[in-house]
């Protein structure tokens, strides 16, 4: 029952606190990525998860730290997000790895597109003096894409395993 609840909060609840640290402070910690890490360690071992599964799980983490510290490396996205990918990719493993990287590539451009728009426009009055969205309308400024990560891990992560395991459990408290 524990087990099942931490499938079901965990990843989610990192998922929010990365987006929301995003927005609000264009940064995304180093510990969080460390929790995703460790959370996907405790639940793939307390899961028995095979180890050729975990390895593959791996796999897919490393292919995307590659690539997205190259892309770091070029100054096309921040630190914190080139970790945060590959730590989610770690979750995904390679059964969901194209459908997460499709999904943050369409809601990052949109993403991009809407600020770009709303940095053209004048700040309204009431959101001025408010230092996280003056930040966001600083044009040349960064865009916060960890929202985009986050929200495309949490379109995808109710189809995983993750989450599917949980199903069984639930209809035995009915």
């Amino acid at each position: 029952m524990i087990l099942d609840i931490a499938r079901l909060l965990f990843f989610p609840a990192l998922m929010a606190f990365a987006a929301a640290s995003d927005m609000f402070t264009m940064k995304i910690s180093n510990r969080l990525s460390i929790a995703l890490v460790a959370g996907f360690v405790v639940l793939a071992f307390a899961d028995g998860m095979a180890a050729m599964t975990i390895l593959g799980h791996v796999g897919a983490a490393a292919l995307v730290l590659l690539v997205t510290v190259f892309c770091f490396s070029r100054g096309w996205m921040g630190g914190g997000d080139a970790k945060m990918a590959s730590a989610v990719a770690l979750w995904f493993g390679f059964e969901h790895l194209l459908e997460f990287l499709l999904w943050a590539s369409l809601l990052g451009g949109v993403l991009t597109l809407l600020l770009l728009q709303f940095r053209r426009w004048p700040l309204p009055l009431m959101l001025t003096g408010r230092a996280w969205v003056e930040r966001l309308h600083r044009k040349g400024g960064g865009v916060p894409y960890g929202i985009a990560l986050a929200a495309s891990a949490l379109l995808i992560y109710g189809d995983t395993g993750w989450v599917r395991s949980v199903g069984p459990a639930l209809n035995l408290l009915r």
